[in-house]
């Protein structure tokens, strides 16, 4: 089985290096055809320069090299690690990537475990009670979270929270000008993050407690549940030991399916609240034309997603050892 296991990991890790090397040549393409240049970027925010010194600037940025050279440097230095210079913040892409993941992972993984969590719990009541109130109220608030669009969330929240009721702050990452550390340093990190993981995880709530409920509902008419009520087996046995098990498998592939769609709408959800996140540097990168550090983001988004899709792979053969063949 661990045999069977480990083969599957190394197929799945040797299909990522062509994805990843794909993704990232047809984004420096697309990019090719936007108006403008860094370096137009960047006489633009000083009001212009001489034509020499234009030139000089479009040499140092090998801007005046053909597409094809630049790419072939570029992937070059992906080989060694270097995800080069950024133009705007002046210094290493990676540090800057560096200083931004935390946050936007931090959000990532807390709207994920929310959204699974009670998603999972309504999924089970919604199913436990169905075409009963509690089910027809479930689906209804699922309903409304999956057809409002995750900015409006954001915006009422801003407004009700955090200027009518002033129970949550309206935006940052911590409070400025306090030098906390340890616990303390936690906790105001949590305190500003409930408002945005909440808005960015309700949408995906809303998803998984859908799947739960049509899962729950399809297992158990299966005939393996049918023969654990003949034994006489509690409903909370046959649901624990008998149906959930299955009914997870369509909830873990809905998570690597998401991985990206989540870390696509972080962007927004960091916008709003003035996260220092990836998703707010991405942003902030196309609209300055950065090009190295949109890249570089591209990069280390494209690895996260690919690394939270291997995860659910071998959790996935760990639960359906057929998936691996054996």
């Amino acid at each position: 089985m661990m045999t069977h296991i480990l083969a599957l990991a190394l197929r799945r890790l040797l299909t990522t290096i062509p994805a990843l090397v794909i993704i990232l040549i047809a984004l420096f393409l697309l990019l090719q055809l936007a108006p403008g240049d860094t370096v137009d970027a960047l006489l633009a925010q000083i009001g212009g320069a001489e034509s020499s010194v234009i030139d000089e600037m479009r040499h140092h940025y090998e801007l005046d090299q053909s597409t094809s050279s630049r790419l072939i440097n570029y992937l070059w230095r992906l080989v060694h690690l270097d995800l080069g210079q950024s133009a705007i913040y002046n210094k290493p892409v990676s540090h800057i990537i560096l200083e931004r993941l935390p946050a936007t992972l931090l959000l990532m993984v807390c709207a994920m475990l929310l959204a699974f969590t009670f998603g999972t719990i309504l999924g089970i009541l919604s199913a436990q009670k169905v075409n009963r109130w509690p089910d027809t109220l479930i689906s209804v608030l699922g309903l409304i979270f999956y057809s409002t669009p995750s900015f409006w969330l954001a915006l009422m929240g801003i407004v009700f929270f955090s200027i009518y009721l002033n129970w949550l702050p309206p935006s940052g990452f911590g409070s400025i000008g306090e030098s906390l550390t340890g616990i303390s340093a936690f906790f105001d990190i949590a305190w500003y993050l409930i408002l945005p993981t909440t808005t960015l995880a309700l949408v995906y709530l809303a998803i998984y407690l859908r799947i739960m409920r049509a899962s729950l509902l399809e297992v158990s008419t299966l005939d393996f549940v049918k023969t654990a009520k003949a034994k006489g087996l509690s409903s909370r046995q046959i649901l624990v030991n008998h149906i959930l098990r299955n009914a997870m498998l369509p909830m873990i592939t809905l998570i690597g399916l998401q991985a990206g769609t989540m870390l696509g709408g972080s962007v927004v959800i960091e916008t709003i609240f003035a996260i220092p996140g990836l998703g707010r540097l991405a942003y902030d990168s196309v609209v300055q034309r950065d090009l190295n550090t949109l890249l570089g983001v591209v990069f280390v988004s494209a690895i996260l997603v690919i690394i939270i899709n291997f995860i659910v792979d071998m959790l996935y053969a760990k639960l359906d050892p057929r998936i691996t063949g054996h």
